[in-house]
C-alpha cells in the first residue's frame, strides 16, 4: 500500500518520523522508523533517515508492504555445526540459504533449521529471527553465530556493537590489487535508485573494511577482509567502490564469470568472547568445494 503526502507549511522542519506518525494512517512511530530504515520512505524520491527534516512542499512517499502472517516452523534441514554449547551455536552456512524468514522466503531458512535442531533460542529478535545475532547474505557462505538464550544474545550483541567480535572473510575479487594491505573507509546507505542495493554515500552510516592480499592471479585477487563495522552488503559494496568487485556477485559485479552463480565471499573465521565462561572462542570454516576448485583453476592458469 502506497501513500503520498505533501508537506504543508505548518510542518516545515519537522522530523520525518514525527511528521508521518501524525499524518500517516495507522502507522506507529516505531513502524515508520522501521520503514525508513528499509528504504520504504522517500522524500522527493530520495531515501532519508528518521531524523531527516521535512520542508514545505516536500513530497513524501510511503510504501507499506502488506502484512503477512508467518508461522515459523522447525524443518529438518541439515546444517554444518562448527561449535555448540548450552549458550551459543555457530553454523557454517551454505550458499543459497536465507538466514531468517522474510518476504518471499518463509521456509528453508537457517532459522527453520535451528528451530528443529535446538530446543531453545533467544527471543530478543521476535518470532521471525529467534537466536539471530547477526546475518550474512543468502549467497555468502560461512560462519554465523546464534544465541540459545537472551543473556547470551545480549552479551554477543554488545560485543558486536563494541566491535569486539572479529569476523574474517575470504573474498575473490576482480582485478589485481598491487598493494598488500588496505582499508576502505566509506559510508554506506541504501541506493536511492534501487532499494535492493546499497551504495557508498556521504550521508550513509560509517563503514570500514580492512583487507590484505593473500594471493594474486592473472585477472583476480584473493583477499582476507576484516569487518570493523557490519553494514548491509558491506564487503560487496566496498569492493565495487574501489573497482575490484567480488567475483560472481549478481548485484555489484560484472556478468557471470564462473560456473557457480553467487559471490565468492566466505566468512571463514569468527572470534568472540563466550558470554558465560568469558573464554575467547575462535571458530574456523574451510571454503566451499566450488570456491576451492575455482582457486585451483586460477592457480593452474598461472603455470
Amino acid at each position: 500500500m502506497k501513500q503520498i503526502l505533501q508537506v504543508e507549511e505548518a510542518f516545515h522542519q519537522q522530523r520525518i518520523d514525527k511528521y508521518l506518525s501524525d499524518q500517516a494512517a495507522d502507522l506507529s512511530r516505531s513502524r515508520i522508523q522501521e520503514l525508513i530504515k528499509q528504504g520504504n520512505v522517500l522524500i522527493n524520491e530520495k531515501s532519508c533517515k528518521s531524523n531527516s527534516k521535512v520542508k514545505c512542499g516536500d513530497v513524501i512517499e510511503i510504501d507499506v508492504p502488506e502484512e503477512v502472517e508467518i508461522a515459523v516452523e522447525p524443518q529438518n534441514i541439515p546444517i554444518d555445526i562448527c561449535y555448540e554449547d548450552s549458550d551459543v551455536i555457530v553454523i557454517n552456512k551454505g550458499k543459497g540459504m536465507v538466514v531468517h524468514p522474510s518476504a518471499g522466503h518463509y521456509q528453508d531458512t537457517l532459522v527453520n533449521a535451528l528451530l528443529f535442531h535446538c530446543k531453545d533460542l533467544s527471543g530478543i529478535n521476535g518470532e521471525l529471527r529467534p537466536g539471530i545475532v547477526h546475518r550474512i547474505d543468502k549467497d555468502t557462505t560461512g560462519l554465523i553465530i546464534a544465541a540459545k538464550n537472551d543473556a547470551a544474545h545480549r552479551a554477543l550483541a554488545e560485543q558486536l556493537q563494541k566491535k569486539e567480535v572479529n569476523r574474517l572473510y575470504y573474498a575473490l575479487v576482480h582485478g589485481v590489487i598491487q598493494h598488500d594491505f588496505g582499508t576502505i573507509d566509506a559510508p554506506i546507505a541504501r541506493d536511492p535508485k534501487d532499494r535492493q542495493k546499497m551504495t557508498v554515500a556521504q550521508n550513509g552510516k560509517a563503514a570500514r573494511t580492512h583487507f590484505k592480499v593473500l594471493e594474486r592471479f592473472r585477472d583476480f585477487t584473493l583477499l582476507e577482509c576484516r569487518l570493523e563495522t557490519g553494514r548491509t552488503h558491506q564487503i560487496r559494496v566496498h569492493m565495487k567502490y574501489i573497482n575490484h568487485p567480488v567475483a560472481g556477485d549478481p548485484k555489484y559485479s560484472y556478468r557471470k564469470v564462473f560456473r557457480e552463480y553467487g559471490q565468492y565471499l566466505h566468512a571463514h573465521q569468527l572470534t568472540f568472547v563466550h558470554p558465560r565462561t568469558k573464554e575467547t572462542i575462535v571458530v574456523e570454516a574451510k571454503c566451499p568445494k566450488y570456491f576451492e576448485a575455482t582457486l585451483h583453476e586460477l592457480r593452474e592458469e598461472m603455470r
